[in-house]
């Protein structure tokens, strides 16, 4: 007991020491440590767009024109299913019909939502599409071309079974 007295005495004494003679050293000083909670951050070791599984698909850039997935360059419309990218058909909004999303007819496992890019603006979806989208089990998220790449990446980094039918954001109706 005698000693952890004499311990809780001296630290007073030892800090204002400590204190005293760094306030008059003029030595250079080293930087600070960092705080517990930046020492501790896993923020450092989260990096969703670096740490992308070679596998999967990203769109990193989109053009007036077209869009660059996993570092190559594709000119016009495509089409994304989970890890599969594919030219599409269409170049112009109206141009989207059942039968140019026949593909999801046939695909499987079905995705479970299709991400439509519709150019430079949100267009309003037939509803006829809407009823074709609905049969095959998927639900449709209508977004511009920009917003709909990165919404894919997001819910494909997710790992939910997701596709993307993406017009160039140069299109407008």
């Amino acid at each position: 007991m005698a000693v952890r007295g004499r311990a809780v005495e001296t630290l007073p004494k030892l800090m204002r020491s400590l204190r005293k003679d760094s306030a008059s050293s003029t030595v250079t000083r080293t930087p600070a440590l960092p705080s517990l909670r930046r020492a501790f951050s896993l923020y450092d070791q989260i990096n969703l767009i670096d740490n992308v599984p070679d596998d999967q698909l990203r769109f990193q850039r989109y053009t007036e024109t077209g869009f660059t997935v996993n570092g190559v360059n594709y000119e016009g419309s495509l089409l994304c299913v989970g890890n599969l990218v594919t030219s599409w058909g269409p170049r112009k909004f109206s141009e989207i019909t059942p039968q140019s999303l026949s593909i999801f007819q046939i695909i499987r496992p079905i995705p479970e939502i299709l991400i439509l890019g519709c150019g430079r603006y949100i267009e309003p979806v037939d509803p006829e599409l809407r009823r074709f989208i609905r049969s095959t089990g998927m639900k449709l998220e209508a977004l511009d071309s920009r917003n709909a790449a990165s919404t894919y990446n997001i819910l494909n980094e997710e790992g939910r079974i997701v596709a993307a039918a993406l017009l160039p954001y140069g299109v407008s109706s």
